[in-house]
């Protein structure tokens, strides 16, 4: 006797819950790979259609974990990024499986898992040294010390690859937070299984709620939403569409928030680097002044 199969319903991940969207929808997606002697493709999930309503909540939960997480010590926010590496790895059987089932090669997906954990630990490692890196002390013609330092710039609004549903989703999330900013994600659409498994890693990992938020859905119906929101700091669009850049170029403009469009091929090594963390940075300059210590010990 046959019988149909459970299929998992992927849910969003907000303020570290994990709810269903506000607005009730979702959408079946298919495997990549026709089964059977019609041809058809095998549905293998059901996943959530976010509305505007789950993006604000979202910005909200990140507004939240804002404070706590980038005054964490950057020791600290490396520590925490490792943790979500051994997570990964502890769970890398199943990441392995959902690639497969959206039509992704056995070979690729071990290799795709194994580079997202090397990328976390990667990032961690950077945690504690990029300030060091871009911080510098400023030459000035009075008596002052003039430091200027990155700070992070806040909530950071990410439309991940589409064709890089976990790998490319990791490689803009790690640079975002090892800054210490907090972000609100849309998934790819054609391949979100291991966003969501990814969040249930985050959960895990000692992540503070917040401070990574995900989202599944249509980008067209979104890109508009995640670009003009006014509690967003900057965006990174990771697609190639060219209506959908022109838009948020436009919207971002409302509250001056930066724009960032980050096509790139995420295998390659060249895509990690401490300048990702950079752009999401703010240099903040301090002046302090010294007092000059003249022959006898005079002050001037």
């Amino acid at each position: 006797m046959s019988r149909l199969n459970v299929l998992k319903t992927y849910k969003i991940y907000i303020g570290g819950q994990f709810p269903r969207t506000e607005s009730g929808r979702y959408y079946e997606l298919k495997n990549n790979r026709p089964a059977g002697k019609a041809g058809k493709r095998e549905t293998i999930a059901n996943v959530c259609l976010s509305s505007r309503k789950d993006l604000r909540n979202a910005v909200v939960a990140a507004r939240s974990a804002f404070g706590g997480w980038s005054g964490k010590s950057a020791f600290n926010r490396g520590q925490i990024l490792y943790r979500i590496a051994e997570m990964l790895e502890g769970r890398k059987a199943q990441f392995i499986e959902e690639l497969v089932l959206q039509g992704i090669t056995l070979k690729a997906a071990e290799n795709e898992v194994r580079q997202c954990a090397d990328r976390l630990v990667h990032y961690a490692g950077w945690c504690d040294k990029y300030s060091a890196l871009f911080s510098s002390v400023n030459p000035v013609a009075s008596s002052h010390f003039n430091f200027s330092v990155p700070e992070p710039t806040g909530i950071v609004s990410i439309i991940a690859p589409e064709r890089s549903g976990l790998l490319g989703l990791i490689s803009v999330v790690a640079p975002v937070i090892s800054g210490g900013n907090v972000c609100v994600v849309l998934a790819s659409e054609s391949l979100p299984l291991c966003a969501i498994t990814f969040a249930e890693v985050l959960a895990t990992a000692d992540v503070p709620a917040g401070v990574v938020n995900i989202i599944t859905g249509n980008c067209a119906e979104l890109h508009t939403h995640f670009s003009d929101h006014m509690d967003v700091n900057a965006v990174i669009y990771c697609r190639e569409n060219k209506e959908e850049i022109k838009n948020i170029a436009q919207n971002s403009s409302l509250n001056v928030k930066r724009s960032f469009f980050w096509d790139k091929d995420w295998a390659k090594d060249e895509t990690q680097n401490p300048y990702l963390i950079l752009d999401l940075q703010e240099i903040k300059t301090t002046w302090h002044p010294i007092e000059n210590i003249g022959i006898g010990g005079a002050k001037y």
